[in-house]
């Protein structure tokens, strides 16, 4: 499963968010929900987080800059 944002590969944390409107699937990886986070409420498995679920903001995501300003 991949983020649908980034095309980066997602965890089981991340593949088991859901939205609490509709129950769909989100498939965002955490870096792009955090900025959606404020205007989607989500279910998800904190079960499932692992320490590699969690967001370094100073860590590269995917390979990608995901600073670039398009």
């Amino acid at each position: 499963m991949r983020c649908l944002s980034c095309d980066c590969g997602l965890t089981d944390f991340e593949a088991t968010r859901k939205s609490a409107t509709t129950g769909e699937f989100l498939d965002l990886c955490n870096r792009c929900f955090a900025s959606v986070s404020d205007q989607i409420k989500a279910i998800e498995r904190a079960d499932l987080a692992h320490e590699e679920d969690l967001i370094d903001e100073n860590d590269s995501h995917c390979g990608l800059d995901v600073d670039n300003d398009f």
